[in-house]
Formats: C-alpha cells, structure tokens, sequence
C-alpha cells in the first residue's frame, strides 16, 4: 500500500509541476496508472484475482471516457456549424458582472439538466466564442468550475457521484433536489457575490463569432445546434427508461446527430462537407485530456483495490467523532483524489442499516464530495476537462479560484448543516 501510494503522490507531483519538468500530464497520469496497478500486482497473493478487478475497474473507466468523447464530438461538431452563435448573438452585455452572473447561473441549471461535465464542454466552447483574452476567460470558466459541480450536487443526474448514490439507494431524487438545492445554490451565490464586489470593467467581445455566421447556413446550423441539444437532454431520460450506464446514452446521441449531419450535407462536395463531419470533429476533440483522465482514474482504481482508499475513510471515521466534520474532510479529499472512489468507499463503509435511504448522512455526502473538488482544479470533472481543453495553469486556478470554491464550498456546508442538523 506504501509502494502504491507513493507512486500516486509522485506522480501527481508531476502533473503539478507540469510547466516546470516539461512532461505532457497525459503521460505523466498514463505512466502513474501503470505503476500503480504493477505496484498491486507485485504484492497480491493471486494475480489473476488483480487482472480481474482491474478489467471490472476499467468497465467503469471506459464508461466515463466514452461519455466524455461523445459530449467532446457532439459539442465540437456544434462548434463547427457555428451553432453557439445562436447563444452568443444572445447574450449583449459585455460588462464583466453581469455576464458572470449569466454565465454561472446558465451553467447552475444545465449541468443539473445534463451534467457537470457536459455542461462544461459546452460553456468552455461558448466562452472561447465571446471573450477573446485568455486570463478573462480562465477567471469565467473558474467559475464555470464551481457553478457546475455545485449544479450537479444537487440533481440525481447531475454528477457521477450523485448518480452513484441515487443508483444504490443511499437517495431519492426528490430528497436530494429539495435538501441540497439551497445549499448548493449558495455554494455558487457566495463566490459570485464577492467577485462582483471586486471585478469591473468589460470583456474583450469575439467579433469574429459574428464574421462567421453565414445566414446561407442558418437551415443547418439550427438544425445541429438543437439536435446536438436535443440529444444531451434525451442523455438523462433514456438512462431512467433503459438503466443502461449514461455513455449509451451518449453514443446513441452521437449516432443520431452523425446521421442528421451526413443527410443535411449530402449534396456538398467532400471538401466543403469535410470540416463539418463527425469525423473532422472527431480529430478536433482533445485526446491528451482523454488519455490524462484515463491514467488518473486507472490510478485512483488501483488504490481503490489495494485497500488504501477505505483505510484512509476508516481512520477519518475513528479519529473523528462528528459525522458532519468527518463529511466535510472526505470532501476536501475530493479535491485532492477523485470523487467517484471515495463515495464508493463510504458506500462501501456505512450501510443503510446505519444510515438508511435520505439519511442527512448521505445528503451532505452527495454535497460535499459533488462540491469539494471544486477547491482544485484537478479535483473533478469539470476542471480536468478545462484544464485539458484551456491548458489552465494548476497554480493559476490555485491562486485566483479554489479560495472562492472552498468559501463557498464552507458557505453550503454550514447552510446544510443548520437547515437540517
């Protein structure tokens, strides 16, 4: 478990100081996942048994990253049809409050709606669409960061950890939409409140965005614009109808628009109908930030396997007499190791003869581990895919955002707590 560890740290050492070895965190993430299954593997008494659990691990995985190549594709292929100019064209103002107020309540409401990743993907593409300097739109989609996990807390659907909570019985979705809608909610309005405080001026418009909307293209721009839409609201219905995992869903969704968009271009020469395939969109989508998320969440599986993850929600729980207290730390901890683990960990550690369906318990579990990564970027969905796509520097987000997430974060926590203690 030491070897294991220490591999971890390491590496994640590595990711950090990216700028400063000058080693692709993809790599770095790839080469730590490896590692640490080989490190459980050297100690594991059956072989066969460690092949198993990683192939049962990687199931999962494969899950998360085909959900997240089909919202990358779909959102792209949107992007290339200039779809969000319907969006932008939409939004006037150019004054930094008010378009910060719009831009996280937006992302607030979608990614309960969709999800916290996927309502990313899409603000990342709408914000390259309208601010042109780089250090505005970090600090917008800083926001986006904690607008969105804290949209996702609170819907069954709207982040992973939910949903897995939702999934095994730990929650209802009416319990867990009517007690963590206002804390999440002021999760988000604290930090955007003291940013409006401090922030003034306006943004730098992308006028180019409105160059290139071509009014010949408006039949087919609308057309994958709302079915490109359509299909990531379909995502959450098709899931309840089913109960296949979400990535079919999505590949379903990719299907459709793939077909919509070869039909409606069909009479074009392939030179002009390339750029506006799947297949071109397909190559545009960031596939470093994939293979990144890959080895993270391979690591955090090995670590999961080895036992290391339960101990750590052991000792937490033995040392720490507050079950509240003991929630808000497993949150932080999701800042630093992934959420999905350390919910499964608890799961794992209380059952529902403990803490039975709707328990305050797991409420403030879905909140604070749907929340906590917020503190860095590299602490959930959400910030690996702007840190992927935006190239944002850990540091920078480390400097001007994770203090408004963890107010925030401490702001909910605290609303929770005394609304139902």
């Amino acid at each position: 478990m030491i070897l294991i560890a220490s591999i971890f740290i390491i590496g994640y050492l590595f990711i950090t100081f990216e700028g400063t070895v000058n080693i692709n965190k993809a790599a770095t993430a790839l080469l730590t996942g490896v590692f640490c299954w080989v490190g459980h593997w050297y100690f594991a008494a059956d072989a066969h048994i460690v092949s198993e659990e990683l192939m049962q691990h990687l199931g999962e995985i494969s899950g998360i990253l085909f959900f997240l190549m089909g919202a990358m594709t779909i959102v792209e292929l949107i992007d290339a049809h200039d779809g969000f100019y319907l969006i932008t064209k939409a939004i006037k103002t150019t004054d930094k409050r008010k378009l910060l107020w719009i831009i996280g309540m937006c992302t607030f409401v979608l990614s309960a709606i969709l999800d916290n990743l996927t309502t990313t993907i899409l603000m990342i593409s709408l914000l390259r669409s309208i601010i042109t300097d780089k250090n505005d739109r970090w600090f917008f989609l800083g926001i986006v960061i904690i607008a969105a996990n804290a949209g996702g807390a609170w819907s069954p659907i709207g982040d992973v950890t939910t949903t897995m909570l939702w999934i095994g019985g730990q929650i209802t979705s009416k319990a867990v939409i009517m007690k963590l809608f206002i804390p999440s909610l002021v999760c988000l309005i604290i930090p955007l409140v003291v940013v409006t405080v401090s922030i003034k001026g306006n943004i730098q418009k992308n006028v180019n965005q409105t160059l290139i909307s071509d009014p010949s293209n408006n039949f087919g721009r609308n057309l994958i614009f709302f079915c490109g839409m359509g299909v990531l609201l379909f995502i959450p219905v098709f899931k309840n109808v089913t109960h296949l995992p979400p990535f079919v869903g999505m590949l379903f969704g990719l299907g459709i628009v793939w077909v919509v968009s070869e039909l409606i271009h069909k009479d074009k020469d392939t030179e002009d109908k390339d750029a506006l395939s799947v297949v071109y969109a397909l190559k545009k989508i960031d596939t470093p930030s994939i293979l990144f998320f890959l080895g993270i969440l391979m690591a955090i599986a090995a670590m999961q396997s080895s036992g290391i993850l339960v101990l750590i929600a052991d000792a937490l729980h033995r040392n720490i007499p507050s079950e509240n207290v003991t929630v808000i730390l497993i949150g932080l901890c999701s800042a630093i190791v992934d959420n999905v683990p350390l919910v499964a960990a608890s799961i794992g550690m209380y059952d529902l003869e403990q803490y039975p369906t709707d328990h305050n318990f797991w409420q403030f579990l879905a909140y604070c581990t749907g929340t906590g990564g917020s503190a860095l970027i590299i602490g959930s969905a959400a910030g690996v895919a702007v840190m992927g796509s935006e190239r944002m520097d850990f540091f920078w987000y480390l400097k001007k955002i994770s203090w408004l997430a963890l107010l925030g974060y401490f702001a909910g926590a605290i609303t929770f707590v005394l609304f139902f203690a």
